[in-house]
Parts: structure tokens; C-alpha cells; sequence
């Protein structure tokens, strides 16, 4: 029998208990709910993402934290994946400030940017024969993310600071892994050994609550941009409403017990939009949004065998 996402990750409840529970569960606003080009997502075929022959399948969900429907506000957060060959992935999460106006949109724009800027560059490269140096390439696609922003605000005739987002990029193959963050939230990875390791610290300031922004004047300068080498299994981007569930603070550690279910059930899934669906129950499930009343995103992705 195939348990449920939400049986992998509360062990003590089971399919006879969860199979009403989790249609029954609110529907969450997702970032479909924003007007304009910016509810189109970047187009996945469920059949062509969990070809064997792509190697990675990912998931993800962006849902409304409990304090935000209290108020009637938007999700400000949002994420974007594509798959851009054989055996490689990109993914993107943001985290609009919660005191701008539009940072549900700055969110939008930043992780689209992110994603359609390094397909682009990809694409380029590819054709042009070229190796890739990720680490320059990433604080350049920071850079394109923080001017699509701007023109935005230009367009929308806003300061620019109502458009506040954090931004999480990750770029990875079968045996190297690239990430760029500003602000809080956390990128994380397994190997094929099962170790389970954060290749980026959420970014705090002075005061609990307070985090660097793209559009802050040093956002670029203080970027976390990291190469990881290795054999890669797993990988999860997550926003900082899932940062005390998904980390031991403050030292910033994952924590197993959190991801390993997750994990697990990327590798197992069979239809993408049905685990989409579950995943997005787990994140509105009471266990969850009793600990946390923010936003939450999470971008899962795992790796099969390209020879499988």
C-alpha cells in the first residue's frame, strides 16, 4: 500500500486516517491568485518531468501562512523550476517582505527572472560549447533578478522597496550543485550516502525578524554563492516560514527527521500533479501551521538513474 505524503511524515497517522483528511483540508491561496503575466507558471509536462531519461523530478507548492489570511493578504512568497536537459534542474523561491505592498510580486518576478535568465545563459553555453563557471554566472543572474525589480517598480510607478523579496536559486547536475542566496530561508541537499547537508545559512540582521533584501544596497556584495561537488540525491529550497521546522537554530543544521520523509517521497512519486496536491496539503496541515503562521514554499527535487 502507498502511503500518503502525510503518512511519510507523521508516521502515527495512516492512508485509513488521511484519505478524507487531506481533500477536507482548506484550499490555500496559491500564487495562481495573482492578476496578469504573472500567474502563468513556467510550463511543466508531468509526462516529459518524470522521464527517466530527464533524471530530476521536482515538486513544489507555495501556500498562505495563517497570519496572512487572518489579515487578507496575499502569499508573498513564490518559486519557479524548470528542467533545462538531461540531468540538470533549476529552482527558485522568494519571500516578498511582509511590510511592501507588492512584494508578493517582486517574489514573481525575482524567481521567474532567476529561472528564465539562467536558461537562457544555459542554452548559450551549450551552444556555444562552453564550460560553465557557476559562480560568476549566479551573482549575474542576482544582478538581471535585481533590475527586473526595478523596471517593475518603474512600471507599476512604485517605490522600488514595496517590491522587497528575498531570493534562493539553485542550479544542479548529477554530480555538482550551484546556489546564490540573499535573505533568509535555506538551501539544502542529499547525497547518495544520505547525508543531509545546508549549503546555505538563513541571513539575519540585527533584529530577529530582519533579513537582507535583493533590492537592499549591499544585496549583491553579501550574496551566499557556493559550488557543492559530489554525488547529489536530493535537494529542497525552502522560504523561512519552514526554517524552525526544517533546521536546528541557530547553527543553521537541517534536520533529519524533517526532510528524509520528503525526500523519500519525491523519489517515489508517480504522478507529479498528485504529489503536488499532498504537498500542498502537508504544508496546510495543522501540525505544520500550528508551529508556523508564515507563508510557505518548499522546492523538492530528487534524482533517478538516468540508466534506470
Amino acid at each position: 500500500m502507498r502511503y500518503s505524503l502525510l503518512s511519510y511524515c507523521f508516521p502515527a497517522l495512516r492512508m485509513t486516517e488521511l484519505g478524507v483528511t487531506i481533500h477536507a483540508l482548506n484550499e490555500p491561496m496559491t500564487m495562481s491568485t495573482l492578476s496578469g503575466d504573472l500567474q502563468t507558471p513556467i510550463p511543466h509536462d508531468p509526462d516529459h518531468i518524470l522521464s527517466p531519461l530527464n533524471g530530476w523530478q521536482a515538486i513544489a507548492s507555495s501556500v498562505l501562512g495563517t497570519s496572512h489570511q487572518k489579515r487578507g493578504q496575499p502569499c508573498q512568497d513564490a518559486h519557479a523550476w524548470d528542467i533545462l536537459g538531461p540531468g540538470l534542474v533549476v529552482a527558485a523561491v522568494a519571500d516578498g517582505a511582509g511590510s511592501a505592498s507588492l512584494s508578493d510580486v517582486g517574489a514573481q518576478v525575482a524567481t521567474r527572472t532567476a529561472v528564465e535568465q539562467i536558461k537562457r545563459q544555459w542554452d548559450r553555453l551549450a551552444a556555444e560549447q562552453s564550460e560553465v563557471c557557476w559562480e560568476p554566472l549566479l551573482g549575474e543572474v542576482l544582478e538581471h533578478a535585481q533590475n527586473a525589480i526595478a523596471a517593475e517598480s518603474l512600471t507599476r510607478d512604485v517605490e522600488v522597496r514595496q517590491l522587497a523579496t528575498t531570493l534562493l536559486i539553485l542550479v544542479a547536475s548529477s554530480q555538482e550543485v550551484a546556489v546564490a542566496q540573499i535573505g533568509d530561508g535555506a538551501v539544502v541537499i542529499g547525497d547518495r550516502q544520505g547525508h543531509i547537508t545546508a549549503l546555505t545559512q538563513p541571513e539575519n540582521g540585527e533584529y530577529a525578524n530582519e533579513t537582507t533584501f535583493l533590492i537592499s544596497p549591499n544585496a549583491l556584495e553579501s550574496a551566499q554563492i557556493k559550488v557543492w561537488e559530489g554525488e547529489i540525491a536530493h535537494f529542497a529550497l525552502f522560504s523561512d516560514g519552514l526554517q524552525r521546522l526544517a533546521l536546528k537554530l541557530p547553527e543553521g543544521t537541517p534536520h533529519a527527521p524533517f526532510f528524509t520523509p520528503l525526500f523519500r517521497f519525491v523519489d517515489q512519486m508517480e504522478d507529479s500533479q498528485a504529489a503536488e496536491s499532498e504537498l500542498q496539503g502537508f504544508l496546510s496541515h495543522p501540525r505544520i501551521t500550528e508551529r508556523t503562521d508564515d507563508d510557505l514554499t518548499i522546492v523538492l527535487g530528487s534524482l533517478k538513474s538516468i540508466n534506470n
